[in-house]
């Protein structure tokens, strides 16, 4: 098992003062360069190994490390450097998650993904200017809690509790709820929702699930606490009206209730850009007494029992109940 590295990510408050985030991630080189979707990457971060980062050489290590150090917050709620739900960390890891970082729309990595990416493990993407390390989550400021939310989500939750989270009309506790807060089931944007709806989302190319996907979204951050100011309120009610834990307890309760039950483990504390697990740093004395993690069971991408295989990219399920994908070089 890879050691965590401890990093320093600086990045300039608008006071024009230096914050200082603690990640303990490794930022390395792209292991992917033969693959023609991922070439034009630099970048790259591994989380608790089931989800992935690639950036582009442009974007700076802060931010590529704040959006490594939120994807590992938020599945890794008690930062104990174990992904909290088991389930969903072997659904992204087989699922490939992947968190592109483009500096820009249109960039040659954004056009080189599109037109030769064809994997599912991508369920959002992030630019360099949605990315500000001092203000994590914040509408307006930092869209990388929504985005590694929608690719966690869409990539993990949905395919290992579909009964809850399944994103088709009719066909989960999600969208069931989703139809009563949109005021009826609306399989495209109506010309206008009623005025009992509270969350009425208005993009013309954002069909039903990518509406649940956000919809979801929406109440996991109202239930964190991040939409719970004035200003923000306001800037999102044309969309969602729900900004507090307690509007979404008294307004949405089918919503409310799915996500607060412990069964999914869904998260509910707010990332603050710092990932240290409490493992980190503790005495050598300590750790030798520690038993070192050891492989289980290797399986490949189906789910089904395998042999590791020199060149074959296999999923390792390590005994403290962390997975890793590993692709074993000829030479080994």
């Amino acid at each position: 098992m890879k050691s965590f590295i401890l990093l320093l990510a600086s990045s300039l408050t608008m006071s024009g003062c230096f914050a200082q985030n603690t990640v303990c991630l490794t930022l390395e080189e792209n292991p992917y360069l033969d693959d023609p979707a991922l070439s034009e990457f630099s970048k790259y971060v591994q989380v608790l190994g089931c989800f992935e980062l690639l950036a582009e050489s442009s974007i700076s290590d802060e931010k590529v490390l704040h959006a490594a150090a939120v994807a590992a917050e938020l599945l890794d709620q008690n930062e104990d450097g174990v992904v909290d739900d088991q389930s969903v960390a072997y659904a992204l890891a087989s699922g490939q998650a992947l968190m592109p970082i483009f500096e820009e729309e249109g960039s040659i990595a954004e056009e080189m993904l599109f037109e030769n990416y064809e994997g599912d493990g991508i369920g959002a993407v992030l630019y360099s200017d949605e990315i500000n390390p001092n203000q994590p989550g914040y509408w307006g400021e930092d869209a990388t809690v929504e985005e590694v939310l929608h690719t966690i989500n869409a990539v993990g939750h949905v395919s290992v509790y579909p009964n809850a989270f399944s994103l088709s009309p009719g066909s989960s506790l999600l969208s069931a709820a989703m139809d009563v807060a949109r005021g009826g089931q609306y399989l495209s944007v109506p010309d206008m929702y009623p005025k009992e709806a509270w969350y009425h989302y208005d993009d013309w190319t954002c069909d039903y699930e990518c509406m649940a996907i956000e919809y979801l979204y929406w109440a996991l951050v109202t239930k964190m606490g991040i939409l719970d100011d004035p200003q923000t309120a306001s800037g999102i009610a044309d969309e969602w009206e729900l900004y507090s834990a307690e509007l979404l307890a008294e307004t949405d309760s089918l919503m409310d209730q799915l996500i607060s039950n412990t069964q999914f483990m869904l998260p509910l504390v707010a990332p603050d850009g710092n990932y240290c697990p409490q493992a980190v740093g503790i005495s050598q004395e300590f750790e030798s007494a520690v038993p070192v993690p050891h492989v289980v069971r290797v399986v490949d991408l189906m789910g089904r029992d395998a042999e590791p295989s020199p060149g074959m990219l296999r999923i390792h399920i390590y005994s403290d109940g962390h997975v890793k994908k590993q692709v074993i070089s000829p030479e080994q």
